[in-house]
This record gives C-alpha cells, structure tokens and sequence, in this order.
C-alpha cells in the first residue's frame, strides 16, 4: 500500500500511475479529492496534523508527499512546508516506509551551468532558501527519504506554471502569448508523467534512497520552442511570442507582491537554466517521454477540459 499526499498534478499523476500498476493507494487531501480508480481510497485530512498520520500511514511502503504551499510566497512556504515535512517525516518513519518528495530546481546555488545530481544545492533568501532548507532536514531526519527534481512543470492537470495554462490555453485559442523575460533561451521543462514515473521507481528500490535525483528531463526548450510544440501538437500555427523583460516586472513588482514572488525566480528565465539528468536516468532505467509524445498529451488533456 502506498500514501500519497496532495491531488496537485504530481500527486495525482503519481496515484494514477500506481493504481494502472496494480497498486493500492491511499490519496489524503483536504478537500478528499484525488483520482477516481478500485485501488484509490481517498480521505480528508490535514497531514500537518501529526496526530491523524499514524494509522493513516500505517502499512504502507512508502510516502509520497506531494502537497506544496497554500500560496506562491517564500513567507508562506517558510510558514507552511517545514511543519508539514517534519509531521509526515515522523509519522513515515513509525510506520517504517521512506517518503518521496518532489523538488524543484530552487535550491542549485550555481543556475548558470547545467545543474546535475552533484551540483550544490545551497541557495539563500526567499523560496530559494526555503528549499535549501528543506533538502536539509530531510538529510537530518531519522526518516529514509528520496527527493526528485524537476525543472518547470508541464503535461496535463499542470495549471498554474509557465508552461501550463497561460501558455497552452493562449496557443490553442490561436493567440500571441506573453512570458517573462528572454523567450529564446534554453530552459528545462519536465513532463509531470516522467517526475511520477522517477518517483516511483526511486521509492522501490532502497538503493536509491536518501539521496536526490532529477526526473527525466528533455533537452532544454526555450519558451517560444515549447509553445512551438504545443502549437504542432494541436494542428495550429506557431503562436507570436513577445515577453516581459525583466526591468518591467521587478518594477511591477514593488507594487504587487505576487508579481515580487514571480520576479524572485526571473534568474531562471534571463540565462540559460538547464538541468542534466543523464546520471538519474541510468540509475533509474527511465528516459524522458519524447517532446512531441508528451506535448500531443498535454493538449489532449486541455481539449477535454473545454468540452
């Protein structure tokens, strides 16, 4: 049996993908949401409250948690994600199953070259710092633990990132689209079906625990190379891609804090930000699902949600 926490697009996907496997799931969620399946059970409960983790988690052979902040803020992350973690990292280690975490990027303290398994994670200030600290306690707890890092979300159920709804959706309806910063250069972008896949593997094989790995992940698009893709995929034309340079939205920053908290990760998108997961994937025995594969399923899911 195994627990996923969160019904984002990870944790979704990753309840979805061990469900077509035969394996039975337990998918906690405030609201009690999650994919509908014969192997899903589907409870609500606040897994920062420890109290309630010990019998749900008891049986299972690994934790995936996969819930993220209730807003895109490194104060509310700060607030939010290290209670959580360290509640779930407790009630796991009783029930004696390792949790599985997905990552981001945030944490790599050198983004300017391509970042790979060994490359240092020790990256300050803001939701940066955020992260930085969280790789950490999971290193210091008793618990085993595998965290998985992905570059920008997409493929389907992904909404909110740069890749996700307000690219897609703009492409499919035939418009220009608008991003931030450089639309030319090379970026990562991974396939949440293959963040799943990774995780999954990595929570069945001891060996790889206690260690951080990178999800399978294509060679780095730009911004105007994916929409490209997405565009293929649907049958439409290239869209016009402009973006928001960088001056532009620090300005709009200082008048609108969630246009700061965007603006924080624009070192992301005015150099190169490419990660190497070459090393993960032999460890693993995955490879990234092929652009025009992934990108035709991207499309497929948005189409099904305007119907």
């Amino acid at each position: 049996m195994f627990v996923v926490t969160g019904a984002g697009p990870v944790g979704w996907t990753v309840a979805e993908q061990l469900a077509a496997a035969g394996r039975r799931v337990r998918v906690l969620t405030r609201s009690g949401k999650g994919p509908d399946h014969p192997l899903i059970e589907k409870q609500a409960v606040d897994v920062s409250d420890p109290a309630r983790l010990g019998g749900l988690f008891r049986g299972a052979t690994a934790v995936f948690h996969c819930i993220h902040g209730s807003q895109y803020s490194a104060k509310v992350w700060a607030a939010e994600l290290p209670g959580a973690e360290q509640a779930v990292l407790a009630a796991a280690g009783e029930a004696g199953a390792v949790v599985v975490f997905p990552e981001s990027l945030y944490s790599y303290s050198e983004p300017d070259r391509p970042m790979t398994e060994e490359g240092p994670r020790e990256a300050q200030g803001g939701k940066r710092g955020v992260r930085t600290a969280l790789l950490k306690a999971r290193a210091a707890s008793a618990t085993d633990t595998v965290s998985v890092a992905a570059g920008d979300f997409f493929g389907p159920r992904v909404r909110n990132a740069h890749a996700g709804e307000r690219m897609v959706k703009p492409v499919l309806a035939g418009k220009s689209l608008m991003v931030i910063g450089n639309a030319g250069l090379p970026h990562s972008f991974t396939y949440v079906p293959d963040l799943a896949a990774a995780m999954i593997v990595a929570a069945q094989d001891r060996t790889l625990w206690n260690t951080v790995w990178h999800a399978p992940t294509g060679p780095a698009l730009s911004q105007r190379e994916i929409a490209a893709a997405f565009a293929a995929a649907a049958g439409a034309r290239a869209p016009r891609v402009s973006a928001v340079p960088g001056w532009a939205l620090r300005a709009m920053g200082m008048f609108s804090p969630a246009t700061r908290e965007l603006a924080e990760t624009l070192y992301q998108f005015e150099r190169p930000f490419v990660m190497d997961s070459r090393a993960s994937e032999a460890a693993l025995g995955l490879q990234p699902t092929p652009l025009t594969e992934a990108a035709a399923a991207t499309v497929a899911w948005w189409g099904d949600q305007e119907q």
